[in-house]
């Protein structure tokens, strides 16, 4: 073996070496290029430099057929240049920049469900809050109606809805004027109103306080896809139908681009849910293939309870109430009045103060030891004993769930039982032992006190028994303020002890 191939290079590792050297050396080369170009331009004005671009900006600006952007704006006048004088001197005026101009009631257009067979009950409620001449909307009716040349001035246009035979509907347990509905909107669109911007959708038992709902408008651009309402205060409705559906009772605003998709695609999409129940699930099914969201404003109220409102309004969120539905089904919001009285009295207090109108303040007065809960133009609640802030902002339980075997977990909030006494009661009942199982014995005296021993003689009992009438009054009593209201006292004598049963 020659001794000489002992010291021979090794060919892979001098062509690695290499290939390293000129990798660096192009680097180098790259960098002393790139600096030199950053000297060279050093000394160009900077305002010449493209604007930087938002990703919105450049959607709105690359159009469908892939065109350039427009060129940006020219620079703004130097320093040293006043307002409105050029830097050779002459005197320019600048163009006046038109301002934005805010959502007003002109530019909201109302599509009302109604039925011919309630019409003549349920159009007192639309006159309460329409606005001849100002507000723009059209009623459609199943049939027609009759309707009086001075009422026609005081309510909106009447149409009768198209057909809808041709349309599948296959749910057993609802109506096919669901379909009719669902389609306000869209043929709300065709009638080709000019400068609308909003479309809104309430049932002819639905009020709006107009005031509230431009207030609310106004925070969106009309020019993108909006779909703004609420959900339903009851949880099991929301389960049934969804959580992102806005409910048609309590009324939902779709802005006018929307609402031109919706109008081009409604028909061939109520076609595929035939097995929907009503027209707000169906108007929430097309929103889900336009890709458009719920936009959620707690002020829009569907109302899906029975009995007193008094626990909702009286503790309503930190929102403009916007609408309020279910007028039929509810009690009189102001007890002792019709429905309609009580809804104009609280229009009453709207034309004061429509922003104001159901929110809640609340007070406290150390020395009478009183909680206070004031709903603006509507009720004030005086309540005995310290409740804290978080406990009055939960809706008392005045109300029924819209599923009457339902109980107080199948609201959509939080809620709080009516408190007869808020503060702690004086007074203490015990139960007595009985023989008889349908008859219940209570003692009732000083919560320190013990148990008395039983009277032996007929007028030693007949003064427990006056002492305990007074004492079951207080504790039976209905209001938490003190007014007593009649109560049937129920005596049993027996040797054991004395029963008193407290009954209306």
């Amino acid at each position: 073996m020659n001794p000489s191939s002992h010291h021979r290079p090794t060919l892979g590792l001098s062509s690695l070496r290499n290939t390293i050297a000129t990798f660096f050396i192009t680097i180098l080369l790259i960098y002393s290029l790139y600096s030199s170009k950053l000297i060279l331009n050093k000394g160009e004005n900077p305002n010449c430099s493209l604007p930087s671009l938002s990703s919105k900006e450049n959607l709105e600006s690359v159009g469908s057929t892939g065109a350039l952007p427009p060129p940006p704006p020219p620079p703004p006048p130097t320093k040293n240049s006043s307002d409105g004088e050029s830097d050779d001197g002459a005197v320019r005026s600048s163009p006046p920049v038109p301002e934005k101009e805010t959502t007003q009631i002109k530019h909201v257009v109302f599509g009302i469900a109604a039925s011919s067979s309630l019409w003549d009950k349920r159009k007192e409620y639309i006159k309460l809050w329409w606005r001849p001449d100002e507000t723009r909307g059209v009623v459609w009716l199943d049939d027609s109606v009759k309707i009086s040349e001075k009422e026609n001035k005081s309510l909106p246009e009447i149409r009768i809805s198209g057909d809808t035979s041709s349309f599948d509907y296959t749910n057993k347990q609802g109506k096919r004027s669901a379909l009719r509905i669902s389609r306000v909107v869209s043929e709300t669109l065709r009638l080709g109103m000019k400068d609308v911007r909003w479309f809104v959708m309430g049932d002819d038992d639905t009020i709006f306080i107009v005031e509230n709902l431009l207030r609310v408008l106004s925070k969106y651009d009309h020019n993108q896809y909006y779909y703004i309402g609420s959900s339903s205060e009851s949880h099991i409705q929301n389960i049934l139908f969804s959580y992102t559906m806005a409910y048609g009772g309590g009324g939902f605003a779709i802005s006018y681009p929307l609402a031109k998709e919706l109008e081009k695609m409604q028909d061939r999409c109520i076609q595929r849910y035939p097995a929907l129940y009503g027209s707000d699930d169906r108007i929430q099914a097309c929103m889900a293939e336009l890709g458009v969201p719920l936009t959620k404003e707690t002020g829009f109220h569907q109302y899906d309870v029975y009995g007193n409102l008094l626990g909702l309004l009286g503790a309503h969120p930190v929102t403009p109430l916007v609408s309020l539905h279910h007028l039929d089904v509810v009690d009189p919001i102001f007890p002792g009045i019709s429905r309609v009285d009580g809804l104009k009295r609280l229009f009453d207090s709207v034309e004061h103060d429509s922003a104001s109108i159901i929110q809640q303040s609340f007070c406290y007065d150390k020395n009478k030891y009183w909680s206070i809960s004031l709903s603006w133009g509507y009720v004030v609640q005086v309540m005995r004993g310290v409740i804290s802030p978080r406990e009055l902002e939960m809706p008392t339980r005045t109300f029924l769930n819209w599923y009457k075997r339902a109980d107080y977990t199948a609201y959509a909030f939080n809620t709080r039982p009516v408190a007869r006494h808020p503060a702690p009661r004086r007074d203490c009942c015990r139960v007595l032992p009985s023989r008889r199982e349908s008859v219940m014995y209570l003692w009732v005296g000083n919560c320190r006190a013990a148990i008395p021993s039983l009277p032996t003689t007929r007028s030693a009992f007949q003064k427990l028994m006056d002492e305990a009438k007074s004492l079951m009054t207080t504790v039976c009593s209905a209001s938490s303020l003190g007014e007593v209201v009649p109560f049937s006292f129920s005596v049993r004598i027996s040797k054991s002890a004395v029963g008193l049963r407290c009954g209306r």
